[in-house]
């Protein structure tokens, strides 16, 4: 199990991230369809001011169960570990072991 305080702070990432998501698009675009270097340094100068959290870049893909940050399944939002022991356990619905 991760640190409580690592699976918060990741919690609170994703808020911030949600919360600057349209401002971030809005001053990517406009530093990439600038129509002077004036304009596109000045959408970048206000890109740079938001905060550092506001970055998608700086999330980190966690286990939803226990919080382990490695060896992350996308799919199913677990860590490899936890969807064995639950895949074993018939917790996963149309998940076998296979065998051939």
């Amino acid at each position: 199990m991760a640190k409580t305080s690592k699976i918060v702070r990741d919690r609170q990432r994703r808020e911030v991230v949600a919360r600057y998501a349209e401002r971030r698009a809005e001053l990517k675009e406009a530093a990439r369809t600038a129509a002077s270097p004036e304009e596109r340094a000045e959408a970048q100068a206000a890109l740079q001011r938001l905060p550092r959290d506001a970055s998608p870049t700086r999330l980190r893909n966690r286990d939803t169960a226990d919080g382990r940050p490695r060896g992350h399944l996308r799919k199913f939002g677990l860590s490899r570990v936890r969807f064995r022991q639950m895949a074993h356990d018939g917790e996963l619905p149309g998940i076998r072991k296979s065998s051939w």
